[in-house]
């Protein structure tokens, strides 16, 4: 029987009212098509632990690449000052986020955050968060989700959690980490040999595979529970591909002589062969709808991308530059697919159209794999060998803002944000 560490009381709901946003709230940055910057200031909380509250939400917001934070010398009021328009007027800043916390005596924080607009000196919103001390960064990462939905008007990823593996002494586990990889804990698998982590589509359970005993097999652990079910064993190479919204899983197996794409119905337990080919088919991916699956083969010569129905019909080819291109993943959208593809003797990540078409290349710093998109669609983590050995990192859907995210010196790889 094994024994996962329970690590759930990291990653509680914060509790928080909100004042809902009238109808009609103005948008001020188009994220499809940002025209500049918004210049905004984001003041330290009154009360303790205050700064580093907004130390976290600045931090969020900056990474974006779509906010121009005023450093605090060009504040013009204190944190316990009441937010006064007239104050603001000579400096750029359009937007002001100002508030107060507490702390009880049980340990538990109490913040109330309220964002208001310059020129027409209006409360934008207000909302009061409440969580152990222990989730100050979390509360800080909805802060910043709050924000930019109000400035956007679209959600953002400061609120997913990130899964990845790290390997010490020869030992592989997951581990479960704020989307910018801090507050990261392993789950407590301990298996020698365990590959990237794949998110069902509600965030509750997390699919892999991992070699027991000899043989690789595929499972489905569930995070409130932290139980583990073991969803496909046999003989040959079982690797954990993806899982739909409706629970069924694709993977690949050798079980029929060769490597395949399999699909397991969670609604009878039963699974399906879905190709058949001399080649070696992997890394079976759900489209975003449900009605397509993107997979690896090497049935042309090389590695190259493939698209198919779900019943393993209507299979075309969508990767033709390059002569080694694999770990496809969606846009949650569904409009770009990312992948690594070899480029002058390196793996590189890059992005595409589901049609094959507009492949853009995203990074040329050591060798680089194992890309995913973040749930908004506006950040991409991968692994990377830059730093003399594997870490996760993380940029910008764009390329841009590349940087680290997992513990320095620590071999981690697979990074996957949940959905949500």
């Amino acid at each position: 029987m094994r024994t996962l560490i329970l690590i759930s009381a990291a990653f509680l709901m914060l509790t928080g009212l909100l004042l809902p946003a009238p109808a009609g709230a103005k948008i001020y940055i188009d994220i499809s098509s940002p025209e500049r910057k918004l210049p905004i200031a984001i003041s330290p909380l009154n009360g303790p632990m205050g700064a580093e509250i907004a130390k976290v939400v600045s931090s969020d917001l900056d990474y974006t690449g779509l906010f121009v934070l005023l450093g605090e010398k060009g504040f013009s009021e204190r944190p316990y000052e009441p937010f006064n328009r007239d104050n603001w007027l000579a400096t750029s800043v359009i937007c002001v986020m100002k508030g107060n916390v507490s702390l009880n005596g049980e340990g538990r924080l109490d913040a109330r955050v309220s964002l208001y607009d310059v020129q027409s000196g209006k409360e934008l919103y207000r909302k009061r968060y409440q969580a152990p001390e222990a989730l100050i960064r979390p509360i800080g990462h909805a802060i910043a989700d709050d924000v930019y939905r109000e400035l956007t008007g679209t959600k953002s990823a400061f609120r997913a959690r990130l899964a990845f593996v790290t390997q010490k002494h020869g030992i592989r586990d997951i581990n479960l980490a704020d989307w910018d990889g801090q507050r990261a804990r392993p789950i407590g698998l301990m298996d020698r040999l365990v590959m990237t982590p794949r998110w069902s589509r509600d965030g509750n359970s997390l699919l892999y595979s991992s070699e027991r005993r000899g043989r690789w097999s595929v499972y489905l652990l569930d995070l409130k529970t932290l139980r583990e079910k073991l969803i496909y064993t046999g003989r040959g190479t079982n690797l954990a591909g993806d899982i739909d919204a409706q629970g069924d899983i694709v993977f690949s197996s050798s079980a029929g002589g060769n490597q395949d794409i399999y699909l397991y119905r969670a609604s009878d337990g039963k699974v399906e062969r879905l190709t058949r080919t001399s080649g070696i088919d992997v890394s079976p991916s759900f489209s975003p709808d449900g009605k397509k699956i993107v997979f690896i083969s090497d049935r042309s010569g090389s590695p190259q991308i493939y698209l198919m129905d779900l019943n393993g019909y209507n299979t075309v080819r969508l990767s033709f530059k390059g002569s080694y291109n694999t770990c496809p993943s969606w846009s949650p959208q569904g409009d770009r697919l990312v992948f690594a593809g070899r480029y002058q003797g390196r793996n590189q990540i890059f992005t595409m159209k589901p049609d094959g078409s507009d492949t853009v290349m995203l990074t040329d710093t050591g060798s680089n794999e194992d890309p995913a998109f973040s749930p908004d669609g506006r950040f991409i983590v991968f692994t990377s060998y830059r730093d003399g050995y594997s870490a996760v990192y993380v940029m910008r859907a764009n390329g841009e803002g590349q940087k680290r995210i997992s513990p320095p010196g620590v071999r981690a790889f697979g990074g996957r944000w949940s959905p949500n």
